[in-house]
Order: structure tokens, then C-alpha cells, then sequence
């Protein structure tokens, strides 16, 4: 996960107002602030005050932008998905480049078992907070299952795609990486039907 402020690269015009990215750099340090406290600690164990200080915020300041910690562990997975590659190469089959999407969204968090038990813990809160963070990783999913696929395929099997991958992510803590790669493999086949269509 980059920890770079997104530059601006719109030169500042005389009498023009800079648009403040206090706001933006303190997002960013709250989300690596519960990424380092995840590492050392636990889901279960992780208060919002202790993001804020290891942040060097303020907690108001941490909750304005998060309100819970299920909520901010739900950004941290979203801003690591969104760092994935994302793969469109038209000479890949269909199957290969959904499969290798499915796999690497997937191994997002498979090396850190504290993020990824945190993220499955995260995304299944009954927290109204987690609500649309969850609708923006579903379609950070549907948008990348989607490229993978390229042009013609019905709406539903991008859709029963996105259900598998939901599945996968719940079951991390619970399967090894290559278990849970092993089903991705087995569902994308059985999704996409045989042979494979681009030959």
C-alpha cells in the first residue's frame, strides 16, 4: 500500500484558492495508522483512539472520516483493492485473465492473516458505517471481474463472479491461500462454462 499523498498537478493561478488536501492527507494517515495497529495487535483489539494517536490526529478528527473501526478496516481492504493489478490482456484467454483477477484480489491480504481476519470481520459488521464502503469494493470487484471478461458476457456471470469472490473473502480465515485459489479455479470453469470461448 503506497503511503505517497496524490499529487496536484494544476499549477496555482494568481488569486486562485489551492484546494486543501488536509482533509485527503489525513484520511491517508488514518488508514496507515490501522494498518500498522492491525499488524501489531488484532480486529478484537483495535480502538479508534489508538489509530488517531499513532495517526497524530485527533479521535473527532479519526471518527469525522471513519465512524467505527469496522468502517476504516473496510477502507483499508478497498484502498489495497484498488492497488491490485488489474489484467486485460487480449492475449490471455478469458479464463486465464478472470481466473489471475479473481487470485490477486483475493491475495490482497492472504500474507497478513491479522488484516485479513480484521477485513472479513470488517465486512461482515452490522454496521450501517461499513454499508457504503461495502457497495464501493463490490463495485471495485464487478469493475475489474467485468475487464477481465471484455465484451459479451451476460450481466449475470459477472454478477455470480462477485458472489464467488465474496464467498472467497469470507472463507479466508478459515482456508490456506491455495485452498481458497484452488475454489476460485473450480468456480471460475464451472462460471464460465467449457470450453474456454477464446478457443
Amino acid at each position: 500500500m503506497s503511503s505517497e499523498a496524490v499529487a496536484d498537478p494544476q499549477p496555482v493561478a494568481a488569486g486562485s484558492r489551492r484546494r486543501d488536501r488536509r482533509p485527503e492527507q489525513t484520511v491517508r494517515k488514518v488508514l496507515d495508522a490501522g494498518v500498522a495497529e492491525l499488524r501489531r495487535s488484532s480486529f478484537g483489539g483495535l480502538t479508534m483512539r489508538a489509530v488517531a494517536a499513532r495517526a497524530g490526529v485527533s479521535p473527532a478528527s479519526a471518527y469525522t472520516y471513519f465512524p467505527s473501526k469496522s468502517a476504516l478496516v473496510a477502507a483499508v481492504y478497498l484502498q489495497l483493492l484498488r492497488a491490485a493489478p488489474v489484467h486485460t490482456d487480449v492475449n490471455q484467454t478469458t479464463r486465464t485473465r478472470v481466473t489471475t483477477t479473481l487470485r490477486e484480489m483475493a491475495l490482497v491480504v492472504a500474507d497478513e492473516p491479522e488484516l485479513t481476519a480484521a477485513c472479513g470481520a470488517a465486512l461482515m459488521a452490522d454496521d450501517p458505517a461499513v454499508t457504503p464502503v461495502r457497495e464501493q469494493i463490490a463495485a471495485e470487484v464487478i469493475t475489474r471481474i467485468r475487464a477481465a471478461l471484455g465484451p459479451g458476457w451476460p450481466p449475470a456471470v459477472s454478477a455470480t463472479l462477485l458472489m464467488t469472490f465474496a464467498g472467497a473473502l469470507m472463507t479466508a480465515r478459515f482456508l490456506s491461500f491455495d485452498q481458497i485459489a484452488g475454489q476460485l479455479d473450480d468456480a471460475v470453469v464451472l462460471v464460465l462454462g467449457e470450453p474456454d470461448r477464446d478457443g
